[in-house]
């Protein structure tokens, strides 16, 4: 065993001219998230509920794309998906079109233990959630001021827009990405840069999981699905690696991004990096996307093609670090 080892991310594909004072509040938040899983380790908490405690603590806060501060859909409303994934049995649980769940991290749980199914969406899931007794709250606490005005921007643009904070519709930057549109299942998309959250973790024991969490695209479509709560696309926990990835979520979904980690270091004896390297360099046709994982002997890694990640990583002997860019 190397001990424990954990791993954060808020989402692949930033924006270059991000504010500075922003990019201190994901820093700081990320920070937050590390050391609260750094002492549930410390504690001997399982990976599973490591995994869980960080996600619930990212999904709490406006700042990423996941519970409240979650992206609008071109209803104007939220909905939200989630994932989670035990590698020891490689038990796992997901959720999608969540509107009423104040963790959906939470949920996935519970679908995964307290249900005899891996899956369940929409009202089947808000259902599921009142019968366990989760904390139900109006769909107006996941909408920020904030996300209403890129909304009105999107539709204002005809897009989707990915970093939904930080479009600048009708300037120079924008044009460019227009006149050369990133594609997304062959179609155009104009601004790129997601931000979904997710966590992986290995305890002291070498026991893996990984979990993701997600408000989707602004602007999507209802009844939209990524890859956050598709188990091998978003995540995958198993006794090698947990995974959870972040990007676009069709190209993740094509080359089922988080199980190829896993299984280019079990059919072709790769490292934890190595692997994610590979992964990142040959399974994403042409999309952009991020990831981050550990592996059962307490190595942690992190790769992405995108214009930097929001991520954390800190290890047992003491290592710890928090970057946006290369």
């Amino acid at each position: 065993m190397g001990g424990w080892a954990i791993a954060v991310h808020g989402g692949a594909g930033v924006d270059p001219n991000l504010p500075k004072e922003r990019q201190e509040e994901a820093k700081q938040l990320l920070t937050r998230c590390l050391n609260l899983g750094i002492s549930a380790l410390r504690s001997s908490l399982p990976a599973i509920h490591v995994v869980e405690l960080v996600v619930r603590e990212l999904e709490s806060d406006p700042l990423f794309n996941s519970g409240r501060g979650s992206a609008l859909t071109e209803k104007g409303t939220v909905e939200m998906e989630a994932s989670i994934m035990d590698g020891p049995g490689r038990r796992c649980g997901a959720v999608s079109g969540v509107t009423t769940v104040k963790n959906p991290i939470s949920l996935a749980r519970l679908v995964m233990e307290k249900s005899p199914h891996s899956y369940l969406a929409f009202s089947g899931a808000e259902e599921f959630a009142k019968q366990q007794g989760v904390e139900m709250v109006d769909n107006d606490y996941f909408i920020t001021e904030d996300n209403v005005g890129m909304l009105k921007l999107a539709k204002e643009a005809n897009s989707i827009l990915f970093d939904y904070r930080i479009p600048i519709i009708g300037s120079d930057s924008c044009s460019a990405a227009v006149e050369n549109p990133i594609q997304m299942n062959g179609l155009p998309i104009s601004i790129y840069a997601p931000e979904t959250v997710g966590c992986v973790v290995v305890d002291g024991q070498g026991r893996c999981a990984a979990a993701t969490s997600t408000g989707g695209l602004m602007n999507k479509k209802l009844g939209r699905i990524g890859d956050s709560p598709l188990i091998g696309a978003g995540t995958y926990a198993c006794d090698l690696c947990g995974v959870s990835c972040t990007g676009e979520g069709e190209a993740i979904i094509r080359g089922t991004l988080a199980r190829d980690v896993a299984a280019v270091m079990e059919y072709k004896g790769l490292g934890l990096q190595e692997a994610v390297d590979f992964v990142i360099d040959k399974r994403l046709d042409g999309g952009k996307a991020g990831l981050i994982a550990v592996s059962g002997t307490g190595e942690v890694a992190y790769g992405f093609n995108s214009v930097g990640m929001f991520r954390g990583c800190a290890t047992q002997d003491g290592f710890m670090e928090v970057g946006i860019w290369e």
